[in-house]
């Protein structure tokens, strides 16, 4: 993995090494666009985003990106099969409804797709739940209970068998664990249920 702009989160950077230069990308919930700004700036990809968010898809806009705002699970409905090198929803699944539907849409439109997530069984969010017995608060959950956009709580074991539910591949994974407000991080093999604070994964049909 090219390891230069550290001021770019770890994820991002470990993301974009998957990703081949000039490849055709789609980004779902793709907030303030920065991972599609370093994808077109590192890769040259010809980007796509989709941001329900007025004010994000403003920033995208800001940053020369091709954004449209609308919901994801509506928008997807209007691409043509393999319509892109990729799709990518990265910290988004956990806030999905239908993430069956969802990922079968991407693999649809897209040739494979990429998906990363908060892990939910990370050891710190354990030590949290019985220590204190509340829902827990983390820098990669950072929500309370009451007010989180988060639907589900998803961990690496979860979604090894949710490929198998759900009939995709999974072509490649990485358990990363970040620090330094995300710039920073490794890719943990031991123990990485535990220790990983996202999991990321390459899927396809």
């Amino acid at each position: 993995m090219n390891a230069e702009n550290t001021n770019v989160r770890y994820d991002f950077r470990l993301i974009a090494s998957w990703i081949e230069p000039g490849s055709k990308v789609l980004g779902l919930g793709c907030g303030d666009g920065e991972l599609l700004y370093y994808l077109k700036k590192e890769k040259q990809v010809k980007e796509t985003g989709v941001e329900i968010d007025e004010a994000k898809v403003a920033q995208c806009i800001e940053k020369g990106l091709s954004v449209l705002q609308g919901d994801i699970n509506e928008e997807v409905e209007d691409y043509p099969d393999d319509s892109f090198d990729y799709v990518v929803l990265s910290q988004t699944l956990q806030q999905v409804f239908g993430p069956s539907g969802l990922i079968k849409a991407m693999l649809r439109i897209g040739k494979k797709s990429v998906v990363s997530f908060p892990n939910f069984s990370h050891w710190k969010i354990r030590r949290q739940l019985l220590l204190t017995g509340h829902a827990p608060v983390t820098k990669q959950l950072p929500y309370q209970w009451h007010d989180t956009p988060n639907i589900r709580v998803i961990t690496l074991s979860d979604f090894r068998a949710f490929s198998k539910e759900t009939g995709f591949k999974i072509i490649r994974e990485a358990a990363i664990k970040t620090n330094n407000q995300e710039k920073e991080g490794r890719i943990v093999t031991f123990l990485s249920d535990l220790r990983a604070t996202y999991g990321i994964f390459l899927i396809g049909k």
